[in-house]
């Protein structure tokens, strides 16, 4: 199921950009997954100084907290990175990340970026947007200084994907 069935637009939550009350939620949201190894976690300070990047999920009746997160990092005129998305063990298959994942998007096209790129452990989530697979060769070199604070790096085992709008 995607953001287009009917059945998935009558959700009762709500996509929005964070703000700074958001930022020790997304962290310990981020923490968790890192700490599994699924995604890298990312220092408090450097949310604060990228918070503008991210969307959250929340609840539109209950004060539930951030039920999900997911970044648009911009890394040059026609490229950015969708990063960090993550959803509440519990609430994975609702939606909510396709929500997230859209609404970077859009932003994208708003910004007028033309490629958006992914590294993942799920593709078959990004294929559905119309993401491919590509060789991480194709990605520029900038992109990899957030892989030099991975403790998987040099041998990262995830799939590079992109997308053209």
């Amino acid at each position: 199921m995607n953001d287009h069935d009917e059945k998935s637009t009558r959700t009762p939550f709500m996509v929005r950009k964070a703000v700074i009350s958001d930022i020790h939620e997304i962290h310990g949201l981020l923490t968790y997954y890192g700490e599994k190894g699924v995604l890298l976690p990312r220092p408090l300070s450097e949310l604060y100084d990228h918070m503008r990047d991210y969307f959250v999920v929340e609840h539109t009746r209950k004060k539930d907290g951030i039920q999900a997160v997911c970044g648009l990092g911009i890394c040059w005129e026609d490229l950015a990175e969708i990063k960090s998305l993550a959803v509440l063990e519990g609430l994975q298959g609702k939606g909510l990340g396709s929500k997230l994942v859209e609404a970077c998007l859009n932003e994208a096209r708003f910004f007028g970026i033309k490629r958006i790129f992914v590294l993942t452990y799920v593709p078959i989530f990004f294929i559905r947007f119309g993401f491919q697979e590509v060789s991480k060769s194709l990605l520029p070199q900038k992109i990899w200084a957030d892989c030099l604070k991975c403790t998987k790096f040099p041998n990262c085992d995830e799939v590079a994907m992109l997308l053209t709008l």
